[in-house]
């Protein structure tokens, strides 16, 4: 049987005799390529070179970044306080408003009725409180009748007041300077006492608000500088003015805000945001996450070379992130970061420290002034 005829019946075969065949090939060239470990003159293994970078630790701000919302600093439900009939609307949807700005109002009714009825009756009271106070001063009457037509007065003029505070809150007023955000009710509905009737908010200043992990909670103070990050790049700073010190039962995270001037209102609510509050500064290495690695134990942290040209493995945190690398704790001041050939050497391993111009760097031996 020739070879054309066995590819023609049995195409899939082929296919995998020559994946074999490239994975091998690809295996020995890994380890023909592979250079040997070095000898030394007395039959031992040199240690292995790795490339370093000498760094020195910087000032650096600790930071806590939250990812949040941002809500206006007041969100009110005007309600109604009577009921009636809404007549009509005095300002447009989105309006800015002053605080007691009339919104809306109800139809009176017979509510002015009411009212001249009440002033009516009290004149009418105050006539009889007033000849019985004659008749009082002259001794025809006893003076406990002059009291029972003071309290009918009173009576009177109290159910004045109320009809009268009744007219006045047909006029729906906002209670804060604000925008008018949304109309509940509109023309021609009816509302009882309490019934909402417009929302109104109030974006000046913003809250910012976050919900911080108990393990950093303590780092955390009201006065302390914020900053604010939106979505579409803008930014803001503000002030932390809230801190919970109750935590909530399910994330066990503590409800921070974070107050932002907005006079304009050209930053809008109900939105999300990164929110960074700086603690403290520190004295932190910029490393590449690259060098970033796990000990035997877990321990996250990264390889350094000492004065003895001895690998040392470091457990870091991670303090914050820039766009070319991280900012971690944790390291000596200065230190002689392995940037090529971590994955390659062990805590304790004595190496070969270079540059990586090639340059080699001295051990603790080798520095001026020993013996």
């Amino acid at each position: 049987m020739s070879i054309a005829s066995i590819v023609r019946r049995r195409p899939r075969l082929i296919g995998v005799i020559l994946l074999a065949l490239v994975a091998v090939a690809w295996i020995a060239s890994g380890v023909i390529m592979r250079e040997p470990p070095e000898v030394s003159e007395s039959g031992g293994t040199e240690p292995m070179t790795v490339a370093v970078e000498e760094r020195r630790a910087q000032r650096v701000e600790r930071i806590v970044a939250l990812q949040g919302d941002v809500e206006p600093h007041q969100r009110i439900q005007v309600r109604a306080e009577t009921a009636g009939q809404i007549a009509g609307w005095d300002v447009a949807l989105g309006a800015d408003l002053d605080a007691g700005e009339r919104l809306a109002r109800l139809r009176m009714d017979d509510r002015e009725a009411k009212r001249q009825e009440a002033i009516a009756r009290l004149r009418d009271r105050q006539s009889e409180r007033d000849a019985t106070a004659r008749l009082v001063a002259d001794g025809a009457a006893p003076p406990i009748q002059l009291d029972a037509r003071e309290a009918e007065v009173a009576a009177a003029h109290a159910r004045l007041e109320a009809i009268e505070l009744d007219i006045k809150n047909t006029r729906i007023r906002s209670p804060i300077e604000g925008r008018l955000n949304r109309r509940i009710a509109e023309q021609g509905d009816f509302v009882s006492v309490g019934d909402p009737v417009a929302e109104v908010v109030d974006n000046d200043p913003l809250l910012g608000v976050a919900q911080v992990p108990q393990h950093q909670i303590e780092r955390i103070e009201s006065g302390q500088p914020a900053r604010l990050r939106f979505l579409d790049g803008r930014r803001a700073e503000g002030r932390v003015t809230f801190v919970s010190r109750v935590a909530r039962p399910g994330t066990r995270t503590f409800r921070v805000e974070v107050e932002v001037p907005n006079a304009e209102g050209a930053l809008p609510s109900g939105i999300s945001a990164e929110i960074e509050i700086p603690t403290r500064e520190v004295e932190a290495h910029k490393v590449s996450a690259a060098v970033i690695s796990l000990d035997d134990a877990g321990r996250v942290g990264t390889k350094i070379v000492d004065d003895d040209n001895r690998v040392v493995f470091h457990p870091i945190e991670v303090i914050r992130t820039a766009p070319d690398g991280v900012w971690v704790t944790g390291l000596p001041e200065r230190i002689r970061l392995i940037t090529v050939g971590q994955d390659f050497v062990s805590a304790g391993e004595e190496v070969r420290a270079r540059t990586a111009e090639g340059e080699a760097l001295p051990t603790h031996s080798d520095a001026p002034g020993d013996s």
